[in-house]
């Protein structure tokens, strides 16, 4: 398959929630999963940990643990995006440990999502999802919080972009609220 761009990329990723039974070639989740340890980090910690699941009966163990999001079961893998969170309060303190973890992992979540669709991939950041339920899926320490869940897989589907709220809605010049565009 061949690559595109990062704005190609940016414009083209969608919530992929139907997938075709094939399978990943680990040398294509290789570069997914790398894509994602390139992610910025508070101080540089990484600390980040990825659980690649593929078999079957952890797929649906996890679909149930997002709220019965059975469609996920359908791809070829299900990467669980893990915090840890005593990695950034060793430096960070409080903040490191309920905010820096969590932007560091969701960089990193991004990234995967990106390069699954660099490479022909579907892909959805799935946020919903029982948490005890997950660690107990998939063995996760007590000290150790999953964050996202990322199904990823050859597409069934080719979902219409949604829309975007206008720049003039979001964007301010130097201070809240005073207008930049």
């Amino acid at each position: 398959m061949s690559s595109l761009d990062v704005f190609q990329c940016i414009e083209k990723r969608r919530s992929v929630r139907s997938f075709r039974d094939v399978p990943i070639p680990e040398e294509d989740l290789i570069k997914i999963l790398k894509a994602g340890i390139q992610a910025p980090s508070a101080g540089n910690i990484q600390p980040w940990r990825f659980i690649v699941t593929t078999k079957e009966d952890l797929k649906m163990k996890l679909a149930e643990a997002a709220l019965g999001q059975y469609w996920m079961v359908e791809a070829g893998v299900i990467i669980t995006v893990c915090a840890v969170e005593d990695e950034s309060a060793t430096y960070y303190g409080t903040r490191g440990r309920s905010l820096y973890c969590i932007q560091d992992t969701a960089a990193a979540v991004e990234n995967i999502l990106l390069a699954s669709t660099a490479l022909g991939y579907g892909s959805c950041w799935v946020g919903a999802f029982d948490e005890m339920e997950v660690r107990k899926t998939l063995s996760i320490p007590r000290d150790v919080r999953p964050v996202a869940l990322i199904p990823i897989g050859a597409p069934a589907e080719t979902p219409e972009a949604r829309s975007r709220k206008d720049l003039r809605q979001v964007v301010y010049h130097e201070t809240y609220g005073k207008s930049r565009l």
